[in-house]
């Protein structure tokens, strides 16, 4: 059994947001397995369900590119040990070079540049993770880092037609699709994507939080919550932060597309967060 350590306690806590207590008696009950004590954290109550668990706060940035044309873009993390280096000029022109160039060539050495660099600014530099997207048929590939460069998101959305590519609406749709993914951090695009046995870990958690209600009362308040968490995980079903939630982000990419007489789709995305500790 894992040692219930202070700093195991403050990760719980962390994860979770629940009380010192609470997470102390959860590590102990699950012998320090962190995941296994979420899911008694949150059948009580106290705790809201983590999206990626356990982060380290490392410096850096990230970066992205995109290809002229939009039919391809690289996100990329890299860290350094100081956030004084993270905001250097020199630093973040570093960043952008291997974004390009993982982006041009994605089996590029960087090693040599990135020795360049530690020289350079006399602290460790690591080029942690990367995702490119390439379009294979008709659409767009578009980037966005939020202010301070420690978020940021690469998607892919596509269409029926080469013709609706270039028109303002759609570029515009795209943007927007970034800018939501950075602000909400959805998990997946739709809730076909996401594991079976999540969904019923999901059930069975809601069930535990409402075990003493009526049992008529039961099914459609689990109904409810997992309804809650498919609006929190998946991008479509989220409501779309630039109309107020008023409409889903499905909702919205269906009547730009109508607009425009073209059925839209969004393929893919990725979010990098600096810091994230990935399975």
């Amino acid at each position: 059994m894992a040692e219930i350590t202070a700093a195991l306690v403050g990760k719980l806590r962390e994860m979770t947001s629940a009380g010192l207590m609470d997470c102390k008696k959860a590590l102990t009950e699950t012998g320090g397995d962190l995941e296994a004590a979420v899911d008694i954290l949150r059948k009580k109550g106290v705790a809201a369900a983590a999206k990626k668990a356990g982060r380290e706060a490392r410096e850096g940035v990230i970066a992205q590119y995109i290809q002229p044309g939009a039919r391809a873009g690289v996100l990329v993390e890299i860290n350094c040990e100081t956030d004084f280096v993270g905001k250097n000029e020199s630093f973040r022109a570093f960043c952008d070079q291997v974004a390009t160039a993982l982006c041009s060539s994605p089996g590029v050495d960087m090693e040599p540049l990135r020795t360049a660099q530690v020289a350079k600014v006399g602290e460790n530099i690591l080029i942690s993770r990367h995702q490119r997207f390439e379009v294979s048929s008709n659409g767009a590939v578009a980037a966005y880092i939020h202010t301070g460069a420690k978020v940021g998101v690469l998607v892919e959305v596509g269409a029926s037609q080469e013709a609706t590519v270039s028109h303002d609406d759609f570029k515009q749709l795209v943007r927007d699709i970034t800018l939501q993914i950075a602000a909400a951090s959805p998990v997946v695009v739709s809730r076909d994507q996401i594991d079976g046995a999540l969904i019923e870990k999901e059930k069975e958690i809601a069930a535990e939080q409402v075990k003493n209600k009526p049992p008529q009362a039961v099914a459609k308040i689990v109904e409810g919550k997992l309804e809650k968490f498919f609006q929190n995980t998946c991008l479509l079903d989220q409501g779309f932060v630039k109309r107020n939630a008023e409409v889903t982000v499905r909702e919205h990419v269906t009547e730009v597309g109508k607009k425009l007489g073209d059925e839209l789709v969004i393929r893919r995305f990725s979010r990098f967060q600096i810091g994230e500790v990935t399975a």
